[in-house]
């Protein structure tokens, strides 16, 4: 049996009425800032709870221009976790600033504990990453923003109606950032992203900035970036959208079917998952002994499991100014070692689930 990894063929093989959609708004020509778009904003803004949501035109620019619009630039520190993928740190360095890594505990998100050393007189936003589907502690972090007087930007990438008490990702910090790459959740045909905000002032920025500073046709009021969602991608994320829950749902119960088997198996911790937490696994990643052995394994059984990530983002050579070396940051290490992430997503079977969890209990019964 193969267990494919990506779910796209599913997510959009029957979608009829999406073409339909489509073929309605082609004759349009409203494809720049568009009504749909519009549309997908204020739809987007009411599934997370905040009042406004820009889109642009990936997750890495929701990040960035909610960094810009708080005045982040060269010079300044963004502390954000040291095991988050590359858009993340991008995003900052993008604007001349330097990221300042924290590890992380075993929710896969930055250790809110070890924040506080981290923050100097060039601390401009503390950027958490609510890595996976799991959500940071931002009581914690919010908390810890409003003593020093520091921004807090949701890196919520991965975790679209993730929540903390019911209080949803993107709607904590004074930003939220999206991705709707195809990877996603919620998922479009290109890349995409979208920003969250309570402030006005804020929300009426963000509209400046994804679009080269315009005012209108003739009136540049700031300096600004090219940023804009399609409208065309809009009009696939407002046939998408109304399903958010129930993907959310569904990765979820695939999760606890997993957690409930693989938990059996004695070389295999699975992480801990927080009672007052709503994760929404856009990661499904357990800690498992033997990994690399377990993952060529898997492989041979056409199973498509994965490693994110096998070197450690403070690691990378773009960010060797740095000068970090190997051991900073004791818990994103282990992770590299010992974690492994299998298919999760709404689309799979459950004789799938059944396959990789026969396959994972066979391989430590024959070693």
């Amino acid at each position: 049996m193969k267990v494919r990894y990506s779910y796209l063929k599913q997510q959009f093989s029957n979608c009829d009425d999406l073409w339909r959609d489509l073929k309605r708004f082609v004759p349009t020509g409203d494809f720049t800032l568009g009504k749909p778009l519009q549309k997908f904003e204020k739809s987007f803004a009411k599934l997370i709870g905040t009042k406004y949501a820009v889109g642009v035109n990936s997750g890495t620019d929701a990040i960035k221009l909610s960094l810009k619009c708080l005045g982040v630039g060269h010079g300044d520190e963004v502390i954000t976790a040291a095991n988050t993928f590359v858009a993340t740190v991008g995003a900052i360095m993008e604007l001349g600033a330097k990221p300042v890594f924290v590890d992380c505990n075993d929710t896969f998100c930055i250790n809110e504990n070890l924040i506080e050393k981290k923050i100097t007189k060039k601390t401009k936003a503390i950027l958490p990453v609510h890595f996976t589907g799991y959500m940071s502690d931002m009581k914690f972090i919010n908390k810890l923003g409003k003593k020093y007087k520091i921004p807090v930007v949701e890196d919520a990438c991965q975790s679209i109606l993730g929540s903390i008490n019911g209080k949803k990702a993107g709607s904590w910090g004074s930003f939220g950032a999206f991705s709707l790459h195809p990877l996603k959740n919620i998922n479009v045909w290109s890349d995409g992203g979208i920003i969250t905000t309570n402030s006005y002032r804020d929300y009426k920025k963000l509209l400046l900035l994804r679009n080269h500073g315009l005012v209108d046709r003739d009136t540049v009021k700031i300096p600004g970036y090219n940023s804009r969602l399609d409208t065309i991608q809009a009009v696939v994320g407002n046939w998408l959208l109304p399903k958010a829950l129930q993907i959310a749902n569904q990765r979820i119960k695939n999760a606890k079917y997993y957690d409930d088997n693989l938990s059996k198996i004695k070389e295999i911790t699975i992480p801990k998952r927080n009672k007052n937490e709503k994760t929404v696994y856009h990661l499904y990643i357990i800690f498992a002994k033997k990994r690399d052995q377990l993952l060529n394994y898997c492989l041979k059984k056409g199973i498509e499991a994965k490693i994110h990530y096998p070197k450690p983002m403070y690691l990378q050579e773009s960010v060797s100014f740095l000068k970090h070396k190997k051991g900073d940051f004791p818990i994103t290490d282990r992770h590299c070692k010992n974690i492994i992430s299998f298919p999760c997503d709404q689309h799979l079977k459950k004789k799938e689930m059944d396959y990789v969890i026969k396959a994972v209990r066979n391989f430590y019964s024959s070693n």
